[in-house]
C-alpha cells in the first residue's frame, strides 16, 4: 500500500480507503524479523518474548503506583506537604483514579488485618463523587467530536484533561455508538491539528528541567484516569533488575551508557553509538531497497558488534566500509539487547495495549501520555529512532519501505525482550503482533503531535508550583530551556496568568549578536 504525499506531518498516513483494516495488511515483514531476532539469539540462550505482564498480589500493583505518582507518603501514617500540594492540581476523574487505587490498597491491607490507609477526601479536603466527574465540563467546551470525515482536519484539544473529554464523550454520547465502537482495528484516515491558543504550544524540551521533572508523575495520573474513563485496565510490569556487563556499547543501560558519552561531550542527550549509526544510514542507507527489512549478515554483524566495542571509541572504525543492511542490523540489534526495553519493562505492555482503545484521537492521547512518562533518556532515544524511521518512509519511492512496512519491521525490535517474565496465552500472537505493528505507525506518523506537552500538564504543573511558594519562569523563545514559549505566544495573557513570574531575555549562542 502506497503512502499519500503529506502535506503536514499530522496528515493521514493512508489512502482514502478507510476499509482497510489492521489484520488485512501483510505481516510477513514482522514475522521473517522475528525469525531474524531469534536465530541472532541462539547463542545466547535467551528466548525473546512479547509484551506481557507478570501477575502481582493484591495492593502491591498499587502501592507501586501510588509511589511512581508521587504519592507514597498516601499509605504511611500520614501525607506530606508535596502529596497535598499534588491533590490540590488534579481533576475530578485523576483524583477519582487516584481514590480507586487507595481503596483496593486498603482492601488488601485489611485481608492482611493491618488498618486501611486514610480516605483521600478526608486528608486533603478534596470535593469529589464519581458521579460528578462528568460535571461542568460538556458545558465550558466544545470538543468538536463529530463523525470523522476523511481528509478533514481535526482538532486536538490539549487545554482540557484528556480523561475529562472522554468522560464527557460517554456520557454524551457525541459519537454514534457504531462509531464509537467500531473503530477499533481501522486505519483510520485523519488529521489532527493542535489549536494554538494565546499561550502558545509547550514541546518536550521547552520546559525547565525542574518542572520537567514534575510532568511524569502528572501524566501518570492522567493515563490511569482516562484508562478508568474508557474500561482499561493501565497494565504494567515491575521494574527490571538490569544485569552488569562487561560491555562499554551493547548490552549496556542506557543511563550508563550515557553518562560515558558525556565524559566525552557534556550535554549528550542521545547515545554517540545510536547517533552513528542513525548518521550512517542516513547518509548511505535512505535510497537502499528494503533498508530494515533485508537483513544483514548475522555472521557480519556479530564481527562489526565486537570492533564497534573494540575501536569505536578510539575512533578507528571505518563506518565507510560497512554495508548498509548491515549497519541497520546493527541498529536493530543496539535497541534490542538494551538490558530494559526502550519503552521500559514497566509501561512496554500499556504501550502494546494501546490498540484495544476504540478511538483513534484516544490512542493518541494515551500514546502522548505514555512518552511524557518514559524516562528522559529513553524519550530523548525513541524521539531520535522515530525522526530517522519518518526520513526512511518518506524515501518510500526509493528503498521501497512504506509507513505499514517500516513499522512491522521495527515492531519485534521494540516489543519483543528476552527480559521479560511471561510467554504469551496461545492463539494471542496475532493479535499482539498486528497491535505491536499499528502503535510503531502510530508513533512515527504522529510524532510531532505526541512530543506535545499539553497545557493543562503545564497549568497543573504551575499550580503545583504556586502550592508549593514557588514561582513559573517563563523566557523568550530565543532561550532553550527554563520554559522556552512558542512564538506566538500572547504574552499579556501569560502575564495575567503569572502576574509575580520573572521575566527573563536571553541570547540564543547560536544567534549572531544584532550590536
Amino acid at each position: 500500500m502506497s503512502q499519500l504525499p503529506q502535506k503536514s506531518p499530522l496528515a493521514s498516513p493512508l489512502s482514502e480507503d478507510t476499509t482497510s483494516r489492521v489484520d488485512n495488511l501483510p505481516m510477513e515483514s514482522f514475522w521473517l524479523e522475528v525469525e531474524n531476532i531469534k536465530q541472532s539469539t541462539e547463542a545466547e540462550q535467551e528466548e525473546c518474548s512479547l509484551a506481557d505482564v507478570k501477575t502481582q498480589e493484591e495492593g502491591e500493583a498499587e502501592a507501586e503506583w501510588l509511589q511512581d505518582a508521587g504519592l507514597s507518603d498516601l499509605i504511611g501514617d500520614h501525607a506530606s506537604e508535596n502529596d497535598n500540594a499534588l491533590l490540590s492540581t488534579l481533576t475530578k476523574t485523576q483524583a477519582a483514579a487516584v481514590q480507586r487505587r487507595l481503596d483496593t490498597y486498603s482492601r488488601s491491607r485489611r485481608r492482611k488485618n493491618k488498618p486501611p490507609v486514610r480516605d483521600v477526601r478526608d486528608i486533603f479536603g478534596v470535593l469529589f463523587e464519581l458521579q460528578d466527574v462528568f460535571s461542568s465540563v460538556a458545558e465550558a467546551q466544545d470538543y468538536s467530536c463529530t463523525v470523522r470525515n476523511p481528509g478533514k482536519e481535526e482538532v486536538f484539544n490539549m487545554d482540557v484533561a484528556y480523561s475529562e473529554q472522554a468522560a464527557v464523550l460517554l456520557k454524551g454520547s457525541f459519537l454514534p455508538e457504531s462509531k464509537r465502537i467500531k473503530d477499533g482495528n481501522v486505519l483510520t484516515v485523519s488529521k489532527f491539528k493542535i489549536p494554538k491558543g494565546r499561550l502558545g504550544v509547550t514541546r518536550i524540551g521547552d520546559l525547565s528541567a525542574q518542572d520537567m521533572k514534575k510532568i511524569p508523575t502528572l501524566a501518570l495520573i492522567e493515563l490511569t484516569a482516562l484508562c478508568d474513563v474508557l474500561g482499561f485496565e493501565l497494565k504494567r510490569n515491575k521494574a527490571a533488575k538490569l544485569k552488569t556487563t562487561e560491555k562499554k556499547l551493547f548490552g549496556v543501560p542506557l543511563n550508563t551508557l550515557l553518562e560515558n558519552d558525556q565524559k566525552l561531550l557534556p550535554n549528550t542527550k542521545v547515545p554517540l553509538l545510536l547517533q552513528a549509526l542513525l548518521s550512517c544510514l542516513e547518509k548511505r542507507g535512505l535510497e537502499t531497497e528494503g533498508i530494515l527489512r533485508v537483513s544483514g549478515s548475522q555472521t557480519r554483524i556479530k564481527s562489526l558488534e565486537q570492533k564497534l566495542e573494540r575501536d569505536f571509541y578510539s575512533g578507528l572504525f571505518r563506518w565507510d566500509e560497512v554495508h548498509q543492511n548491515d549497519v541497520s542490523g546493527l541498529l536493530k540489534r543496539f535497541i534490542r539487547e538494551l538490558p530494559a526495553p526502550l519503552l521500559t519493562a514497566e509501561y512496554l505492555p500499556a504501550f502494546a495495549a494501546v490498540q484495544n482503545i476504540p478511538d483513534l484521537k484516544q490512542r493518541l492521547q494515551a500514546l502522548n501520555l505514555l512518552i511524557l512518562i518514559l524516562p528522559e533518556p529513553n524519550r530523548n532515544t525513541l524521539k531520535a529512532l522515530l525522526e530517522f524511521l519518518s526520513k526512511v518512509v518518506s524515501r518510500e519511492n526509493n528503498n521501497k519501505m512504506n509507513l505499514w512496512n517500516v513499522s512491522t519491521v521495527m515492531a519485534p525490535n521494540l516489543f519483543m525482550h528476552k527480559g521479560l517474565p511471561n510467554k504469551i496465552p496461545e492463539g494471542k500472537e496475532k493479535q499482539l503482533a498486528e497491535g505491536a505493528a499499528d502503535v510503531v505507525r502510530m508513533m512515527i506518523h504522529y510524532q510531532d503531535l505526541l512530543w506535545t506537552v499539553s497545557s493543562f500538564l503545564v497549568a497543573q504543573v504551575r499550580k503545583l508550583n504556586e502550592s508549593n511558594k514557588m514561582f513559573f519562569f517563563p523566557v523568550f523563545h530565543v532561550l532553550i530551556g527554563e520554559r522556552c514559549l512558542d512564538p506566538d505566544t500572547y504574552l499579556l495573557d501569560l502575564y495575567h496568568i503569572n502576574p509575580h513570574a520573572e521575566w527573563i531575555i536571553k541570547q540564543n549562542p547560536s544567534y549572531p549578536r544584532m550590536f
